[in-house]
């Protein structure tokens, strides 16, 4: 793990495809509104007394099963989790031009972006989800919670981002009393370099943001996405545990 200025980088190696496996959603999926338009998110509630909620931030396939089984992960260890849509409803490209046109409608409005996630953020709550929260992003997901990190959202206790793009658009920055934050990296990320790594940082560091880098060795991009063949079992678990950990850490208020 790369924690603040020490870093400590796994020894992992690639694995084979993980298999396809059934997964039965625990939650359930909720209708919500944001400027006019209709978006359905995920929501479980935790297993006991909640320790606060993680609000989490799909890729660019849209929201699907592998976000609703992370959802459902938390709820197990004790987190209402809340999956939020930034696409629509009923809008879950398929086809790769599709995908980069949804992501792109977002990238190159960066204010619907962050409107669209404080619409999931609210929705969160409204279901019942904890004040105190974490939002967790995957890929394009992770990129969106960069975003709100240099947004310094209220009543935001932290950060993760996992295999998100990690540059700093033009005129944006992060600031010292950004919660912290949380950015789980493949070293074999193609998409992402390790330079990209290294900057971001440098950008931490000088400004004293408090954060937190682990990154996974010979793990692709997208390396904690079950079934794919990009999946990486022991960055995934590895990563995940470590996540668990700082979330334990940062879920409070």
């Amino acid at each position: 793990m790369f924690p603040l200025k020490k870093a400590l980088v796994s020894t992992s190696f690639l694995v084979a495809t993980a298999p396809a496996f059934a997964f039965t959603p625990e939650g359930d999926n909720i209708r919500y509104t944001a400027q006019e338009e209709a978006f359905e998110g995920y929501y479980v509630p935790a297993h006991g007394n909640a320790k606060g909620s993680v609000i989490i931030i799909h890729d660019w396939d849209g929201l699907d099963d592998y976000e609703r089984q992370r959802a459902d992960m938390l709820a197990q260890q004790g987190y209402d989790a809340f999956a939020m849509d930034l696409f629509g409803a009923g809008n879950r490209p398929q086809a790769l031009e599709d995908k980069q046109a949804a992501t792109n409608r977002l990238y190159q409005d960066r204010e619907r972006m962050r409107q669209l996630t404080q619409a999931g953020i609210d929705a969160a709550k409204t279901q019942g989800a904890a004040s105190n929260s974490v939002l967790l992003g995957y890929c394009f997901g992770g990129t969106v919670t960069l975003e709100m990190a240099r947004a310094n959202v209220d009543n935001v206790t932290g950060y993760a981002s996992f295999h998100g793009g990690l540059a700093t658009p033009e005129g944006q920055r992060y600031e010292a009393d950004t919660a912290p934050i949380f950015i789980a990296h493949g070293g074999a990320d193609s998409i992402v370099s390790l330079e990209d790594v290294t900057t971001l940082a440098v950008e931490f560091e000088e400004v004293g943001t408090e954060y937190e880098i682990g990154i996974y060795a010979n793990a692709p991009h997208a390396f904690s996405v079950f079934g794919s063949d990009r999946y990486h079992e022991t960055a995934d678990e590895r990563s995940w545990a470590t996540f668990t950990a700082w979330l334990s850490d940062n879920i409070a208020p």
